[in-house]
């Protein structure tokens, strides 16, 4: 009887872990360390918003992870609860985007019909435009549920790993630790291999218990979006810094958020958001993903999706999966 395929995977958040359930799906032997928690970084702190339409306007492999991963999200979703046992908040909401000046107004409208030849679909809708199939999910429980599943399909989960070099065999090695990956230390045959670099995007977020269905679609406008979980849980952002792997929590940037906030959706005014918290997006150097196996060698990279690893998710797992185990 053949020995099943072993391989290890470093970063357990939602792309790590979404890989190792797949691949134990396909019969693999997978163990998923993380130096942290389960799915505690980026992965906690995402707000979860599923749209493709507020981040492309050019088809790359960007767009077709993003539309792949989208359509495959109920699916995915369902798949998941039913192995787990557990219950995701998943919703297709759609999304409103409006522009905050003619001239913001007249860009938009040239980006949806850049949009629409490569299957964004949108419209107008007075003064905004209004994207159906734009979706939320809450990561958390997604990361619960992944746990869960893993667990059942045999994975071996290490938390708060020791820092160590990773040492490649023959059996493959998968690179999935977001921010923090183009900074491991991986060898192959005695060397340290390059990684492309990684450079942490710090982005603040807030949050507002609000009633159930007070908010009905996504909103953005610029750089502000505002969605709400099932439980009228009410998460606005975002901002972008790029100054390490700071987790200072600066009173004035949740000032200046919270205005913006209040702008696009009134109901937060007057009010102050009851949490406030920080995630680091996993960004390459280049602006590119890394993903796919590297050169000869048999590590993977499954990282630098930047404000996208949530939803490309299924995707990127799919992909890796049937091209480690074939």
């Amino acid at each position: 009887m053949s020995r099943p395929l072993q391989v290890t995977i470093a970063g357990a958040g939602i792309i790590g872990a979404s890989l190792a359930w797949r691949l134990a799906q396909a019969g693999a032997s997978v163990r998923l360390l993380d130096s942290g928690r389960m799915g505690g970084e980026a992965s906690w702190a995402g707000a979860g918003m599923l749209a493709p339409s507020g981040e492309f306007d050019r088809k790359t492999l960007w767009t077709d992870l993003a539309l792949e991963s989208l359509d495959a999200y109920p699916d995915f979703v369902a798949e998941l609860e039913s192995e787990s046992g557990a219950s995701i908040d998943y919703r297709a909401c759609g999304s409103l985007e409006s522009a905050d000046s003619p001239a913001g107004w007249e860009r938009l409208l040239e980006r949806s019909e850049r949009q629409r030849q490569f299957g964004i679909a949108c419209f107008p809708d007075g003064l905004a435009l209004r994207y159906p199939n734009d979706a939320l999910v809450n990561p958390r429980d997604v990361i619960q549920a992944l746990r869960l599943a893993c667990l059942r399909r045999g994975v071996e989960i290490v938390e708060h790993a020791a820092p160590a070099p990773l040492e490649a065999d023959s059996s493959p090695l998968v690179i999935a630790a977001g921010a923090w990956s183009g900074a491991l230390d991986v060898r192959w045959r005695g060397s340290p291999l390059p990684l492309p670099p990684t450079v942490p995007a710090k982005g603040y977020l807030l949050g507002y218990h609000l009633p159930p269905d007070s908010l009905g679609v996504i909103l953005r406008r610029g750089h502000t979006y505002i969605l709400q979980r099932s439980t009228g849980f009410t998460i606005a952002g975002s901002t972008e810094e790029r100054i390490g792997f700071d987790r200072t929590i600066d009173p004035e940037t949740c000032r200046l958020l919270h205005a913006r906030a209040a702008t696009l959706f009134p109901a937060l005014a007057g009010r102050a958001p009851e949490e406030c918290w920080i995630g680091f997006r996993p960004a390459t150097a280049s602006g590119e993903i890394a993903l796919g196996r590297l050169a000869d060698s048999p590590v993977w990279l499954a990282y630098g999706h930047y404000r996208n690893g949530i939803l490309m998710a299924p995707a990127t797992a799919r992909r890796l999966a049937a091209e480690i185990a074939a």
